[in-house]
């Protein structure tokens, strides 16, 4: 049985969405940045260079509070504008199964091992060949560890966006077969609920409480089961995706509220991230690593606002600057996207391990791993947009070789 879609939520002059095709593909292209320089920080990682950049890590924790997040805020108002222009949910159930699983299936199967294999090969010495690895890959073998951390087989690794969004997405539509549900989504309430300045503020109290009692409770895992501060934090902002960005309201929405307010955002995220490191750095010159529990609140209060207020900003100057700017190279984009999140990670992963040994100048190095990977992304979406029995596996749709964009249908 269909489901109604939901109600319109406004008539606009355009059925483009161009702001939010935008921030999907530069989000996804500073998600392969981000990746590139895990090769270079002291964070765990797969593989890692034998030149540390320390100080490249300062940088990165200004993309890492919110980079996710804002994949998954952009991904909810994707589904929402699918669900206002579709029959009923259920085919938009199978269709997006389809869309996220095949490519987790085949991501798992041919894309990911190369990493795993490499990260045992540097980390264990694993002196076998890769076909005696992927024996044991598919054998589900969790013998690879060091002390108590042994690497789970199979893995998704980088994929584990996949199964987050598939699961957030099922809920959300099955949901909409309940008319509660439906109204809900619907009402007025949810753009008072963050309007005019509030958008600043709820979403980040939200967060803060999730920290508060969730985040040393749910560790970030990334295995779909126990990831529930996680869960949390990227359901609420899929919902609020969902909600209030499925639509272009230009006069009372989101929307115009993230624009008129996105220097706020922006110059308060910067405030609360100099303070955050502030604060940490200091207590921990003077009293190492045992932060008393006021600290903790207040830095947890801070954090929060990390995850949040560059969204806003993000989605302001992406309306200000993005709206109704369509051209070629943004369709060819939105469809090479997917296929570059799928291999991007794999291409780094073996040209760092290929790369490290040479011991060319760092910055030749780095450069040549970005281009590699660049090249490798390009090559995959290439081969994927020209094989048609590949284009599912690859996320795209093979019915029809056009890229797909984001639209709002106004009733």
């Amino acid at each position: 049985m269909n489901t109604p879609s939901l109600p319109s939520r406004g008539t606009v002059s355009s059925s483009r969405l161009t702001e939010l095709d935008w921030l999907r593909v530069i989000a996804f292209g500073l998600l392969i940045l981000y990746h590139s320089g895990m090769f270079y920080v002291s964070w765990d990682w797969h593989v890692k260079s034998p030149r540390l950049v320390p100080a490249l890590e300062a940088w990165m924790l200004w993309l890492n509070p919110w980079r996710m997040s804002l994949l998954f805020l952009i991904s909810g108002a994707a589904t929402a504008l699918m669900a206002g222009r579709t029959d009923g949910a259920n085919g938009l159930v199978a269709s997006r199964s389809k869309r996220l699983l095949l490519p987790l299936l085949f991501g798992m199967t041919v894309i990911v091992p190369p990493q795993a294999y490499l990260e045992v090969v540097e980390k264990l010495h694993y002196a076998g060949s890769y076909g005696d690895f992927l024996t044991l890959y598919f054998q589900a073998y969790h013998g690879f560890c060091r002390g108590d951390d042994c690497l789970k087989l199979p893995t998704w690794n980088h994929l584990w966006f996949l199964p987050y969004l598939w699961a957030y997405t099922v809920i959300v539509l099955l949901a909409l077969h309940l008319r509660a549900a439906r109204d809900l989504f619907a009402h007025a309430a949810w753009r008072q609920v963050v309007a005019g300045g509030r958008l600043l503020w709820v979403p980040w109290l939200v967060f803060a409480l999730l920290r508060q009692q969730l985040l040393e409770r749910f560790p970030s895992t990334h295995d779909l089961v126990h990831d529930w501060y996680q869960h949390g934090v990227y359901f609420a902002v899929f919902l609020l995706g969902f909600a209030l960005y499925g639509s272009r309201d230009d006069r009372h929405g989101a929307w115009e509220a993230a624009r008129r307010l996105r220097w706020i955002a922006l110059v308060g995220y910067v405030v609360v991230q100099l303070l955050s490191q502030t604060l940490t750095s200091e207590w921990r010159l003077a009293h190492g690593d045992d932060f008393p529990e006021w600290l903790l609140m207040a830095l947890r209060a801070l954090n929060a606002g990390k995850q949040w207020l560059p969204i806003v900003a993000v989605l302001g100057f992406g309306r200000q600057w993005l709206a109704d700017r369509d051209s070629p190279l943004l369709r060819w984009l939105t469809l090479a996207v997917f296929p570059f999140y799928l291999v991007h990670q794999t291409v780094t992963v073996i040209a760092g391990h290929l790369l490290a040994p040479l011991q060319w100048p760092l910055a030749i190095e780095a450069a040549a791993l970005v281009a590699i990977t660049a090249l490798g992304c390009l090559l995959a979406a290439l081969l994927a947009m020209r094989v048609n029995l590949l284009r599912p596996w690859m996320g795209l749709s093979p019915e029809s070789k056009k890229p797909g964009i984001l639209r709002y249908r106004a009733s």
